[in-house]
């Protein structure tokens, strides 16, 4: 029973660190609106391009936010 917590621990910190990774690689996902397609079906049926990415059909993932803002941080605390 003592044994779950530092797995579980260590599994959480594995995800962490995988996801920083992949979005050190790959910056860019999916739009979670039009799921890429660049466009979304509007109540009536009609196609219409994508507010949330305006139509390109990619975003930048949270994790390079967090990474831009770490690295932003430290620029400009060290001269």
């Amino acid at each position: 029973m003592t044994t779950i917590l530092p797995l579980a621990s260590l599994a959480a910190l594995g995800y962490a660190t995988w996801y920083l990774i992949l979005c050190a690689a790959s910056p860019w996902g999916r739009c979670r609106r039009c799921r890429g397609a660049r466009f979304h079906r509007t109540s009536i049926g009609t196609r219409r391009d994508c507010t949330r990415c305006d139509g390109t059909g990619i975003r930048v993932r949270a994790g390079r936010r967090l990474l831009d803002y770490i690295r932003a941080e430290y620029r400009d605390g060290h001269p």
